[in-house]
């Protein structure tokens, strides 16, 4: 997803999304230490997009 579609998202939605992403990368690890991972660059996406969820956060709650 994109910031800007991340910053529509409510807390509880993020949060939601934060956990599905948790355990995709815990099922990627198992998968790249087993030699099964086609696309290594899915860990990178799924971390990134773990500390932007968690940035807006963040953000949303310095502004209230």
């Amino acid at each position: 997803m994109k910031s800007e579609d991340l910053r529509d998202l409510s807390v509880h939605e993020m949060l939601a999304r934060i956990e599905e992403l948790r355990i995709e990368l815990f099922n990627l690890r198992f998968q790249k230490a087993r030699n099964l991972l086609d696309r290594t660059d899915r860990l990178r996406i799924a971390r990134r997009e773990i500390a932007r969820i968690n940035t807006i956060m963040k953000e949303k709650e310095q502004k209230a």
